[in-house]
């Protein structure tokens, strides 16, 4: 271990939210996908889920928080094997070497959610979505890889989950501000319209602030568009028809995120409209309509 990591074995390391896939947008590892390969997924989800908790701990200092996160980077390259209090680590390890997944996407995610320990503003749209290229891409690739590949690429998959990211970005973005001091909005296209961070802790959005907001869902649809070769172009017909439903659930909240004031309140599907938006996109696929 490094001299910042965690040296109480065995200690607490992991600081669980109470997040689940129920609180998910979008399904991970849903009924659609292969059986023998959904222990895997939990796996990954897992792992993904108790990093991203260190990473958004506002209880935590930075120090800390890296600190852990670099715990879970040597339980993936076997280096803490003694450490039981990186077992979701260890446990990943384990599925990445038995099913040939590289570990490659794992890294990513620490690395990101490191970034997220220090940093807390994004100067641009591009600066954002090379955030999201490591913290919302490699979760698609693990996936694509898992799957037995794509005959397109990793592109419209990337496309889909840095766009899934923006729409979490938004759906979040109070809390994200009054929790954590985090803004994931574009500075630059703040200062054009004038608004102030201080605008996110308001009652409801001002007409500045949802300018830019209305800007980062031009920036996800555009890349939602991008998504619709994904489908198709996946090996697997359950991964192509998860994905099918995955993006006609992002469209609807981008509609609504247009129409809603996420400052004034989370905006999420109801059961039925996710229910009903997932029916969508897989049933397309299932019959080779997919457009």
């Amino acid at each position: 271990m490094t001299d910042r990591a965690v040296h109480r074995e065995s200690a607490p390391v992991e600081t669980p939210s109470g997040k689940d896939a129920a609180y998910e947008n979008f399904p991970v590892g849903s009924w659609l996908l292969p059986a023998h390969l959904r222990p895997h997924i939990a796996a990954f989800y897992r792992f993904a889920r108790a990093i991203d908790d260190i990473a958004d701990n506002p209880g935590l200092a930075a120090d800390d928080k890296i600190a852990r996160l670099e715990g879970f980077e040597q339980a993936l390259m076997g280096e803490n094997a003694g450490d039981s209090a990186f077992a979701t680590g260890h446990r990943m390890a384990e599925s990445l070497a038995a099913t040939g997944v590289p570990t490659r996407h794992c890294l990513d995610l620490i690395d990101a959610f490191k970034q997220d320990a220090v940093k807390n503003r994004y100067a641009d749209w591009s600066e954002l979505i090379r955030y999201c290229e490591r913290s919302a891409a490699p979760v698609g690739r693990y996936l694509i890889d898992l799957h037995g590949g794509s005959a397109i690429g990793y592109g419209p998959s990337d496309a889909l989950c840095n766009a899934l990211q923006v729409i979490n970005h938004l759906q979040d973005c109070k809390a994200d501000f009054e929790e954590m001091d985090r803004v994931y909005l574009p500075a630059n296209w703040m200062r054009e319209t004038g608004v102030g961070v201080a605008a996110l802790g308001a009652a409801k959005a001002t007409p500045a602030l949802r300018h830019v907001l209305d800007r980062c869902l031009d920036g996800a649809e555009a890349m939602l568009a991008e998504s619709h070769r994904l489908p198709p172009g996946i090996k697997s017909r359950r991964l192509g028809m998860e994905s099918a439903a995955i993006i006609r659930i992002a469209e609807k909240l981008c509609e609504k995120l247009r129409r809603e004031d996420p400052v004034a309140g989370r905006v999420a599907l109801g059961k039925g409209g996710y229910l009903w938006h997932c029916a969508r996109g897989v049933v397309p696929v299932w019959l080779g309509l997919w457009r």
